[in-house]
C-alpha cells in the first residue's frame, strides 16, 4: 500500500520552509498532497488559482507530489484521497499547542488518520509566509527564503521590480 501523506495549509505564498517539509516528507511518504484549505473567511495576497501555479513551480523536479484544494473536514479530504497521514510542519514550541489541539480533534474524528510533525530545518525556523509577505511589502530582500516563482511574484503584487 502506497504511504500517502496531506500536507494542509494556506501557502499564501509557499516558503522554503514548506519546500523543505515536502522535501524530508518525502523520505518518509511515497507521495504528499500539499493541501490547500478554502477559507472564505480569510483574505490572502494571492488567489488559490496562482498559489497552485506557484506550488506546483517549486515542485516541478520532484516527483510524487500533488497539489489540490479542499473545503470542509481535513480528516474526510485524507479518507477521500486514501491517505493515512497528516503531515504538519513546526517551527517553535509556539506552534505546539495549537497543532496539538488540531491532532488530536482529527484524532478524535478519524482515529485510522495519523498525524505527523516535522520540525522546519533550522535555517527556516523563523520563516514564516506573513512575515515574507511584509517583508516584500517594504521592499525587502526575501531571496532565499522562498522559491524563485514566489520572489518574483512578490516583487511584482508590491512593484518592486
Amino acid at each position: 500500500m502506497q504511504r500517502v501523506a496531506v500536507y494542509p495549509g494556506s501557502f499564501d505564498p509557499i516558503t522554503n520552509g514548506h519546500v523543505d517539509i515536502v522535501e524530508r516528507g518525502l523520505k518518509l511518504f511515497d507521495k504528499i498532497i500539499v493541501a490547500i484549505l478554502h477559507n472564505s473567511s480569510k483574505e490572502f495576497l494571492f488567489p488559490v488559482e496562482e498559489r497552485i501555479e506557484m506550488i506546483e513551480t517549486s515542485f516541478k523536479n520532484i516527483p510524487n507530489i500533488e497539489v489540490d484544494t479542499f473545503d470542509g473536514l481535513l480528516v474526510d479530504y485524507a479518507k477521500k484521497k486514501n491517505a493515512q497521514t497528516i503531515l504538519r510542519g513546526m517551527r517553535a514550541v509556539s506552534d505546539f499547542e495549537y497543532e496539538f489541539q488540531l491532532a488530536l480533534m482529527n484524532r478524535r474524528l478519524a482515529r485510522e488518520i495519523q498525524t505527523v510533525f516535522l520540525m522546519t530545518g533550522l535555517r527556516w525556523i523563523f520563516t514564516s509566509s506573513s512575515i515574507i509577505k511584509e517583508a516584500a511589502r517594504y521592499g525587502g530582500n526575501i531571496e532565499g527564503m522562498v522559491p524563485p516563482v514566489v520572489n518574483k511574484r512578490l516583487k511584482e503584487k508590491f512593484g518592486k521590480n
